[in-house]
């Protein structure tokens, strides 16, 4: 029997199989790549998830609901995207029977909160869009909501409080300074007003001290925060973590409990007692000088007093917007009788002006984007701010006014 010759297999045949093995290599390495690739891509989503780093942090924690303000970069400037979280869950804890407090706080160590992005709402108005009427509509609703809120309100205001972190602070039922709280309310420098309630606690503040504040932006610190009646306590910020701790351990406390805890720490810092009221020993000028029902008067009654402080205020003030200096005092003199809500509705109508008006736009030019520190206000001078303008700014707005 002969031996049976193995077919070869044809040159056609060769090729088609290299083919198949060929498409059979490159899917594999295909399939390969992909799955690397997806691997990549879900390794980073990961990552990122955990390095994007949320505005605010809303947590429950022990008894209570805790606010963290997380933008230490920007100081914890407020933004609206914030508002939108902290109001509704704000809500949901004051309706929650397991929920007995809230304390705020910033992240950071440096800021509470330095105010909102003033920045961003003058580039939104002059690209025509909301912003301006969205944020400051949805954050006086916020602010209103914190002085009515029915559980105990903490905010710990250690660092710069200015502008929008005034208004996540005072008008809560307990505020807690430290030695590097840092107060004020600048506004008029920037061709706006203090507002988020500023026409409600400032006027309510000792003698004319609110006044003298609004007007001039005067910056208080540390303990003197709490002397001037912005803060109801004082602790020193190396135990703020300790109080927040004792607080949060609390078993379903009363705002008697609350305030208890916050007393004992109050009574046992030291830091800054002996050390004078820096606005005390100039109270006698300041309740004098800004007694006045215009801007003018009490620009002379600091000249006729003449002393080294009297003639400081007279600099600082003339380097701020008139229109926002007469806005401002009227808006105290009204606020002083009115609620918060009528404070705020009053507040709101200005904010809508002055975003329609010259001196917000060219403050913020001055002091954020050009930074020349010389602002060409218009009117330049007080005289030329009218009645009449005045009178514009705080009508009403119709179907557009603030609601609550």
């Amino acid at each position: 029997m002969g031996v049976k010759r193995r077919r070869r297999p044809s040159k056609s045949s060769v090729v088609k199989v290299s083919f198949i093995g060929m498409n059979i290599a490159a899917f594999k390495a295909f399939r390969f790549s992909s799955i690397r690739r997806a691997s990549v891509i879900l390794q980073h989503l990961r990552m990122s998830k955990h390095t994007e780093t949320a505005e605010v942090l809303l947590e429950r924690r022990g008894c209570a609901g805790v606010i963290t303000l997380n933008r230490p970069k920007l100081l914890n400037a407020l933004s609206l995207n914030m508002i939108r979280q902290i109001y509704p869950q704000l809500k949901k804890w004051e309706r929650d029977p397991d929920t007995f407090l809230i304390i705020i706080k910033g992240a950071g160590g440096k800021a509470f909160c330095a105010g909102g992005d003033i920045k961003a709402l003058s580039e939104a108005k002059k690209a025509g869009q909301t912003l301006s009427q969205d944020l400051f509509r949805e954050e006086y609703i916020l602010n209103n909501a914190i002085a009515s809120c029915q559980k105990p309100y903490v905010a710990l205001i250690d660092g710069i409080t200015m502008g929008g972190g005034v208004g996540l602070s005072v008008h809560g039922q307990f505020r807690v300074a430290t030695e590097r709280s840092l107060f004020a309310m600048p506004e008029t420098g920037i061709g706006l007003f203090p507002d988020v309630g500023g026409g409600y606690f400032l006027p309510r503040l000792q003698g004319k001290l609110g006044y003298f504040l609004a007007l001039t932006g005067f910056r208080l610190k540390g303990r003197d925060v709490h002397r001037a009646g912005i803060a109801t306590h004082f602790v020193d910020s190396e135990k703020l973590h300790v109080l927040e701790e004792e607080l949060l351990a609390l078993k379903s406390p009363s705002a008697e409990d609350v305030a208890g805890v916050l007393e004992s720490y109050h009574a046992k810092s030291k830091m800054g007692q002996d050390k004078s009221i820096i606005f005390e020993e100039h109270m006698d000028k300041i309740n004098s000088c800004f007694s006045a029902n215009t801007v003018e008067q009490i620009l002379e009654n600091l000249r006729q007093d003449g002393s080294p402080f009297a003639m400081e205020q007279i600099k600082v003030i003339n380097k701020m917007s008139p229109t926002s200096l007469k806005i401002t005092l009227r808006q105290l003199m009204e606020g002083s009788t009115k609620t918060l809500q009528e404070v705020l509705t009053m507040e709101y109508r200005l904010t809508q002006a002055c975003m329609e008006g010259h001196d917000f736009h060219e403050g913020v030019r001055a002091v954020l984007i050009d930074k020349d520190q010389t602002p060409k206000w218009k009117p330049a001078d007080l005289k030329d701010v009218t009645d009449e303008d005045l009178n514009s700014y705080f009508k009403s707005l119709g179907s557009r006014d603030l609601k609550f």
